[in-house]
């Protein structure tokens, strides 16, 4: 109880306060202080996020949510309202520009991730048949498939006769994230997936490895290396048969949870992931 009465006194009046108080003391306002006082990555734009957020100005509250195109003129909105002189602190406008691009990035990728999970498996869709059946042929290249409906979608980890009915809970993204990467367990990663990023517990990889607007392209790639990871860990972790597949992706659900904990994230497949 204690700690939201003074998460409210803090967030109410005594940040306002010391936010003042600070800029009388270093000439700058807290913007400028986290642009000049952190590298760039999660970090840097998470504080900015905070900050631009728990502003009372409503042109900063809206500066998280402008479309991309509108970054630039919102980052000179801001300077001129906070007073930034660029002549004093050059780096501050392509510090915060950067930071702005990653935060309504985010955004607007689980809007678009949360579109195609919503978009659900059509069999009268013929782009919706075709990658199913391009799915069928990248898994197992050399078998024919009998017939649109059949026991065989069985052999590559689909529930029923018709795969349509596996895809309820993550409809396209599901299918879509399929071809990417097919793992049999790649419908319950992709639905992993998408709860990190709609928690924001992603903000911290994508903040870190996408240094403009994270796209569904950097969603997808993610979606890969939880496919390699959990590879990995099942086989080190030796379950004593598929029956305990819930328990060990609960366990890997948590391992990933706590490697995004750490401000350095970065969930890359390869050695040369960069900003």
């Amino acid at each position: 109880m204690f700690g939201y009465i003074w998460e409210y006194l803090f967030t109410s009046f005594l940040r306002f306060w010391l936010k003042w108080f600070l800029r009388q003391i270093t000439g700058k306002c807290e913007l400028q202080r986290i642009c000049n006082g952190y590298r760039q990555g999660a970090p840097r734009t998470s504080r900015t996020e905070y900050s631009l957020e728990s502003s009372k100005s409503k042109t900063l509250k809206a500066s998280v949510s402008v479309e991309e195109n509108q970054v630039e003129e919102c980052v000179l909105t801001i300077m001129k309202e906070k007073k930034v002189v660029p002549q004093k602190d050059p780096t501050f406008k392509m510090s915060l520009q950067v930071c702005l691009l990653q935060i309504t990035g985010y955004k607007r990728l689980y809007t678009a991730v949360e579109d195609l999970r919503k978009e659900p498996f059509d069999c009268e869709n013929n782009r919706h048949e075709n990658m199913l059946l391009k799915l069928w042929d990248l898994l197992v290249p050399s078998v024919k498939l009998e017939s649109r409906i059949t026991k065989q979608w069985g052999d590559i980890g689909f529930q029923g006769d018709d795969p349509k009915t596996d895809f309820r809970g993550m409809g396209m993204l599901g299918l879509t994230n399929l071809l990417y990467s097919y793992a049999i367990v790649g419908i319950n990663l992709t639905e992993m997936a998408y709860s990190l990023l709609k928690s924001g517990a992603l903000k911290p990889h994508f903040y870190n490895t996408v240094s403009q607007s994270p796209k569904l392209e950097d969603f997808h790639q993610l979606y890969c290396y939880l496919a390699y990871e959990f590879d990995k860990f099942w086989i080190e972790e030796k379950p004593e048969s598929i029956m305990e597949f819930n328990r060990y992706r609960e366990k890997f659900h948590d391992k990933m949870k706590d490697l995004l904990e750490e401000p350095d994230v970065s969930l890359c497949m390869t050695v040369d992931c960069k900003l």
